[in-house]
């Protein structure tokens, strides 16, 4: 995964609020890494209405 790179959210892993539940299936551009409390790296993906929320990798996929 890289920075600029369009991607998915395909899944959630974690209890969210409905906010970030309504981004399942929407696509967006990655625009930072994330430090995750030890277990990984995340990814910041920023959407079409400007908000902007934080995922696992394995909760995004590329967007060809």
């Amino acid at each position: 995964m890289e920075i600029g790179q369009k991607v998915k959210v395909c899944r959630i892993k974690d209890r969210v609020s409905g906010s970030v539940a309504g981004k399942l299936g929407k696509v967006g551009t990655i625009k930072e890494y994330k430090m995750t409390d030890g277990s990984g790296v995340g990814v910041v993906v920023q959407f079409d209405d400007r908000s902007a929320t934080w995922f696992f990798e394995d909760e995004i996929k590329p967007v060809d």
